[in-house]
């Protein structure tokens, strides 16, 4: 009777998307607009330097690159690197979100996509950018869409992570907080995701506007 009933406490309550259109709908991450990805997509102390640090690698192209943009949210900080891609693919699982941005942002290098990251399979590209999503996914989601990022060279990951040394990958249901609650944070290069890239750099590392922990910003490199 135990096994069925950790069974049940683990199990995933509701649809990740389900999940995601509520967070919109609710406007749990605030905001007065229709839709409104929370501060960390709006606030210039973390939006301006992380813009500053993509912007600048995708610029050491002598030809634009393909991107992907895995979770773009309200599109208010992909809508900035859309002008150094030979083509943007923006993603998101929120079906009336995706609707709203192809009505608001439009450039011919511009398509946005509605489509679940852990399982549908994933646009073509060069690099593909993850920005503070997958802290808000269970451990089972994030596994599954770790799997696919060797198809990319490059993979750009954000995540919202506590300062100092942590326990990674405390598992969560997908939509409900962050692993910040549990003093963990998304660390693909430990278990159980184990990552296996070629090269990993930080582009940059800034404190948390509400002074809990850090955001940090890693380039997996594939090839």
């Amino acid at each position: 009777m135990k096994a069925k009933d950790d069974s049940i406490k683990n199990k995933q309550p509701w649809p990740t998307k389900d999940a995601m259109k509520q967070i919109y709908e609710m406007r749990l991450w605030g905001g007065a607009a229709d839709y409104y990805s929370g501060e960390g997509s709006h606030h210039p102390t973390l939006v301006a330097p992380y813009v500053e640090a993509v912007s600048s690698f995708l610029a050491t192209f002598e030809r634009p690159i393909t991107v992907c943009d895995l979770g773009c949210g309200d599109f208010n900080v992909g809508k900035e690197l859309v002008q150094y891609t030979k083509k943007y693919i923006a993603v998101d699982i929120v079906q009336e979100l995706v609707a709203r941005n192809k009505e608001k942002f439009k450039a011919e290098n511009l398509v946005f996509q509605c489509l679940d990251i852990a399982e549908n399979d994933l646009p073509i590209a060069d690099c593909a950018i993850v920005r503070q999503v997958l802290q808000h996914l269970s451990n089972a989601e994030i596994q599954r869409i770790a799997s696919k990022f060797s198809n990319y060279s490059y993979v750009i990951v954000t995540e919202h992570l506590p300062e100092g040394d942590f326990i990674p990958n405390v598992d969560i249901i997908s939509g409900q907080g962050i692993r910040l609650k549990k003093k963990s944070g998304v660390n693909l290069l430990a278990p159980p995701f184990n990552l296996k890239v070629k090269q990993v750099e930080e582009l940059m590392s800034i404190a948390a506007i509400d002074g809990n922990g850090i955001v940090l910003t890693t380039m997996y490199y594939f090839n």
